[in-house]
This record gives C-alpha cells, structure tokens and sequence, in this order.
C-alpha cells in the first residue's frame, strides 16, 4: 500500500504564494513509474482537478489555475510539489494528492491539506 501525505497549507492573503508538498511512502513501485496530481474540493462541490505530472514529466492544468500554479516532482525524494502563485479566494479549499503506478489499475490518495486565500 503506497501512503501519502500532503501538507504545506494555511492561510494566504490574495496574491500571495504557497507551496503544497506530497510524500509517497509505503510499500511502492519506484515513485518514477507514478502519475501524480493535485486536486482540490470546496464545501458542498466534487472534488476537481488541478494539475497533473505524468511519469515523463509532462505537465497539465486545469484552466482556472494555469500560468499561476506550477506542479514538480522530485522522484529520489518520492514528492510532489504544488507550487500555487496569485491565489485568489477561489483557490481555497482542500487540496488532495493523488498517485498512480503504470502496473497498479488503482488510485491512491492522500488525506489532504486545508488552503485558505483570505485577507
């Protein structure tokens, strides 16, 4: 079983910045062979997606998000990063990590970290 853990969130004024970090632990393929990706969910809406890095590096965005946030990923320190620049209030939420192996037909998904954009 491949555990995560987010953490990295708080409270943000808007326009600020803020760095989400995921740590893939347990028992796991090499973290190069997982797909990553964030995902955030507000009270009383589905959980939607934010950003994604496949196991080649190659990144995408959800529209809301794009040129603001950026998303890395570190596969000798088995993490993921969130790097979240220009919040807004509409970035706040829960934000989750989720891992996907290329042998393992499964998500895996972390507890989530709270973010609040707020003056």
């Amino acid at each position: 079983q491949v555990q995560l853990v987010e953490s990295g969130g708080g409270l943000v004024q808007p326009g600020g910045s803020l760095r989400l970090s995921c740590t893939a632990s347990g028992r796991m393929f090499s973290f190069s062979r997982y797909r990553m990706g964030w995902y955030r969910q507000t009270a009383g809406k589905e959980r939607e997606f934010v950003a994604e890095i496949t196991t080649g590096g190659h990144t995408s965005y959800a529209d809301s998000v794009k040129g603001r946030f950026a998303i890395s990923k570190d596969n000798g320190a088995n993490m993921v990063y969130l790097q979240m620049n220009n919040v807004n209030p509409e970035d706040s939420g829960d934000y989750y990590c989720k891992g996907r192996s290329d042998f393992e037909p499964m998500d895996y998904w972390g507890a989530g970290t709270r973010v609040t954009v707020s003056s």
